[in-house]
């Protein structure tokens, strides 16, 4: 019997504990209706089997709980069945919305707390029915690739090489593939809303899950009653963290991710590249593919409105990051040489490797007459481990055996290697020992590039304070602020000098308006130091956010150029420049629409400008998971900027629940990276470089008027009286702030009075929350109307990459509204005017973008993505219900609760808020 089969007769018989009636049986049938969604069987299945286990640990909790928990799941997927697909009509799921709400309102504090953990527990076990059904459609497909074709059609980097092969030739295209460069940042922004003790529980019951197609009889019994333990663990873990996490142990999460993906997963990428191009020779000569994937970090390091980040703290992690690095560098190592099992009468070492063996003897006698004694005449296995010794010293920073730089040891990898090739024995020296290459290349000592990040409102107001009391505080005592802006700059000194330079030498200047912002570093820099040659290397990054600032990003660049500190470092980079544009602010500054047209056309008068001035320039886009971030498909994002924006080369920020998502897997990770990598390859191909400026060209009269159009509705929203207020009433905003799950606040250190003072993360989760999603479409709508041409709206959707993407993913956050659900947040606020606006805005927009993409109902066309959200929606529903109903007792009766009760209330609706965001896979 299927898993689907079994949960109709139990949902049969749950019908029938309580008495076989007209209601119940359309109840039990509108439960068994998720089997009829068309999404993929094994997935189906997977749904279901979670399902019903998550039933019966409900049932042995408390029968009564399961009862309410079944109800209420009736009740929502009858409220939103299609009118097509079913016999209950409008009035039917009417009545059935209202007989849910009724359910939650009966409901005590403490089981619609509990219900509520049950359904956020099933929101992630359903995550990760769809992330094994990716990894293994992925694998499904890859399987299915004869090994005679000239590319691989799975790797995206086989791909895109090829396309420029054809396009450039191979010259031209293997000098763009030396270009190549993936660098994702990993920053500390809180938007992951699942705590720390529930992802353990995930991997467990996702590695159980992978496991379960090869398991029977008593091994699949006991598979399901680990699931069960699992399971039932997770219902009783309180989804809400006990405090926030110090941005020392958000930096956890990097290590994380290294140990589960990064580390092995690296050179995997590499690896499949060369197989597909060197076919045969693969594994045994000079690889083709470089070390193209360069992780990044903000976290520990970006101070911008974290008072908690301080230099001392810096320190820590970037020693934390350099310590795991090195051990795991040192295993690796040691792993490696062990296996170099080849003696000197089949594999005659080299000369190099003799006078490097000599090196290693006068270094320490004892550490290589260890190594002796383990190898005898095997010699490269003897210096792979005195290697190996050495990175233990470098841990430790025993002067006389470690390694100064990561370079060094690569050095000392690379003469291994060449001797072992020069004897013959190519397949081990392009092999295992070519792995730990590429993963010493990727990672270096410092495993991530921390970023520094600070307001450029902090910069002056410490040059100021040190110009009145001196640069030692020698006419008065600095401010504690400026104390902490010097001693960051002798943490980034620090760091340099264990790590290396590339581990801290990038400086990121918020809210940059002016050249003088970026001479404002240079100088603190300096004046933090006694002496010149102390001063740590920097890469000054402007970070545009704002529109009036992206509008006049070229202005600044051009005086910022001309600076002499920067003039220096331009010619020690090979005028190498990083600039920074903020999608977050310019999305809440001029609403979606604007901020996508108004990026855009700066990163084309950027790229022109840096073109014209010479200057080899990155772009770093500070993109987010929502779609008011910048969100979507980064692949996607890359092929649709303008021409001479990438170059081969794409950065952007990772953060909270995407970093999990994408990189929490190794075969999504590895997916991820191929894809990312090779559209940014591809980015460069002639084809989609002309295809990309002649759309932007064409329809550069339809994105002025658009963004016109949606910039004047947006603002009037946000300008009317009033506004700022209605926000925090009829969103969880302040319950939002109280989560503890990041170590930032949700509002910059500045002096937050209004909106403008907000953090754009908690602006968009908070409207996500609300099922408005306001934050990702707000004035397309009108702006469409307005602009009054369907066709030309069509045409445009079918030809320019950047409104395809743009229109796609407006679909995709639309999919996660609900105008009924919306109502009962916006009735908070008491404001009918901005309820009107609100709703119909959201009408509007969703009028026009199915008509541009010509689907019924929010992504139709994508085969797997809409069926998937529309059968999570009833679940969410019913946690945003709850939500919705939580915040209205707080906002109506919260003063005249007691404090416990007000306690309840609050983590009910911070259990809302985790579970709503399970759900919706997006927070910030």
């Amino acid at each position: 019997m299927s898993e689907v089969d079994r949960l109709k007769d139990e949902v049969a018989a749950a019908a029938a504990e309580v008495g076989v009636n007209q209601a119940e049986l359309e109840r039990a049938a509108a439960r068994t209706a998720l089997s009829q969604v068309h999404i993929p069987d094994d997935l189906k299945e997977n749904m279901a089997l979670f399902l019903r286990l998550v039933r019966k640990v409900l049932t042995e909790y408390d029968p009564e709980l399961r009862h309410a928990f079944d109800a209420l799941l009736a009740d929502a997927i009858r409220a939103n069945i299609e009118e097509d697909a079913t016999s209950i009509d409008s009035e039917g799921r009417a009545a059935a919305f209202a007989d849910a709400v009724s359910i939650i309102d009966s409901l005590d504090v403490g089981p619609a707390t509990m219900l509520t953990r049950a359904f956020a527990a099933y929101f992630h076990l359903a995550n990760i029915c769809e992330e094994n059904y990716r990894v293994k459609s992925l694998r499904t497909r890859e399987q299915a690739v004869p090994t005679t074709e000239d590319e691989d059609p799975i790797n995206d980097i086989t791909v895109a090489y090829h396309q420029l092969v054809d396009e450039c030739g191979r010259g031209k295209a293997l000098a763009l593939l030396n270009r190549l460069e993936f660098h994702p940042v990993f920053t500390a922004h809180p938007t992951e809303a699942r705590r720390k003790a529930v992802e353990g529980k995930i991997r467990r019951i996702s590695a159980l899950l992978e496991e379960r197609p090869r398991l029977g009889g008593a091994s699949l019994a006991e598979n399901e009653r680990r699931m069960l333990e699992e399971i039932d663990a997770l219902l009783r873990t309180s989804p809400i963290a006990i405090k926030k996490p110090t941005p020392v142990e958000e930096a956890d999460t990097i290590l994380d991710i290294f140990d589960a993906t990064l580390f092995d997963m690296v050179p995997e990428v590499y690896r499949r590249f060369d197989d597909w191009e060197l076919g045969e020779k693969a594994g045994t000569v000079a690889p083709i593919c470089p070390a193209f994937f360069h992780p990044g970090s903000w976290i520990g390091s970006d101070r911008d409105g974290n008072p908690n980040v301080t230099a001392r703290v810096s320190r820590r992690v970037a020693e934390k990051f350099r310590t795991h690095m090195l051990e795991t560098l040192t295993e690796a190592t040691y792993r490696t040489g062990r296996n170099l099992t080849l003696d000197a009468s089949s594999t005659k070492p080299s000369d190099q490797l003799l006078n490097l063996w000599n090196h290693q003897v006068e270094m320490s006698e004892v550490l290589t007459a260890h190594a002796l004694e383990v190898s005898a005449s095997e010699l490269h296995r003897a210096v792979m481990i005195v290697i190996s010794n050495r990175l233990e010293a470098t841990i430790g920073r025993t002067a006389d055996m470690m390694y100064d730089s990561a370079e060094d040891y690569i050095a000392d990898l690379r003469v291994v290697q060449h001797s072992l090739a020069h004897a013959g024995a190519v397949r081990t020296a392009y092999g295992p020992l070519q792995r730990l290459i590429w993963q010493a290349e990727t990672f270096g000592f410092h495993m991530v590039e921390m970023e520094f990040r600070q307001h450029s409102l902090v910069h002056s107001r410490a040059l100021a304070d040190i110009r009145e009391h001196g640069r030692w505080g020698e006419r008065g005592e600095l401010a504690p602020m400026t104390k902490e802006v010097l001693d960051t700059f002798r943490a980034i000194g620090s760091i340099q000098r264990k790590n290396g330079v590339k581990a801290a030498r990038r400086y990121i200047i918020s809210f940059t308006q002016s050249p003088q912002n970026v001479a404002d570093v240079y100088e603190l820099a300096r004046l933090a130091f006694a002496h010149e040659q102390d001063v740590p290397t920097l890469d000054v990054i402007p970070l545009f956010e704002q529109v009036e600032d992206l509008e006049n990003a070229v202005d600044t660049l051009d005086e910022v150029i001309k600076l002499a500190d920067v003039q220096r470092r331009l010619a020690q980079t090979g005028r190498r420049m990083e600039v920074m544009l903020g999608y977050s602010d310019s999305s809440k500054d001029a609403g979606p629409t604007s901020a996508t047209l108004v990026l855009h056309a700066t990163q084309e008068r950027i790229a022109r400008w840096a073109d014209e001035n010479n200057i080899d320039l990155v772009l770093m886009h500070g993109r987010g998971g929502a779609v008011g971030r910048g969100g979507g498909p980064a692949n996607r994002a890359v092929l649709s900027q303008p021409k001479g924006s990438v170059n081969c080369r794409f950065k952007l920020t990772e953060q909270g629940e995407v970093i999990f998502a994408r990189y929490g897997d190794p075969t999504l990770a590895r997916r991820h990276v191929e894809s990312v990598a090779g559209a940014t390859l591809l980015q460069s191909a002639p084809a989609i470089e002309y295809i990309n400026t002649e759309t932007t060209d064409k329809y550069a009269e339809l994105a002025f008027e658009l963004d016109r159009a949606s910039r004047e509705r947006y603002l009037d929203l946000l300008g009317t009286e009033g506004f700022a207020a209605w926000f925090s009433t009829v969103t969880p905003l302040t319950e939002i702030g109280l989560m503890p799950i990041g170590s930032r606040p949700a509002k910059r250190g500045l002096g937050a009075k209004s909106l403008d003072d907000l953090r754009t993360i908690p602006w968009i989760f908070s409207w996500s929350q609300a099922r408005t999603n306001l934050a990702a479409w707000y004035g397309l709508g009108s702006a469409c109307e307005r602009f009054g041409d369907l066709e030309r709206l069509r045409e445009a959707y079918a030809e320019w990459p950047l409104f395809t993407t743009f229109v796609d993913n407006i679909e995709m956050s639309l999919s996660k509204t609900d105008e009924r659900i919306a109502r009962m947040y916006l009735a908070l606020g008491d404001r009918e005017d901005l309820n009107a606006k609100v709703l119909d805005e959201m009408a509007l927009t969703r009028k026009w973008v199915l008509a541009i993409t010509g689907n019924d109902w929010p992504l139709q066309n994508r085969r797997v993505l809409g069926p998937v959200i529309r059968m999570r929606l009833p679940f969410v529903n019913v946690l945003s219900v709850m939500q919705a109903r939580a915040l209205a007792t707080m906002r109506t009766k919260g003063d005249k609760l007691t404090p416990e009760e007000r306690e309840r209330f609050i983590y009910l609706i911070l259990c809302t808020v985790s579970g709503v965001s399970a759900g919706l896979q997006n927070t910030g």
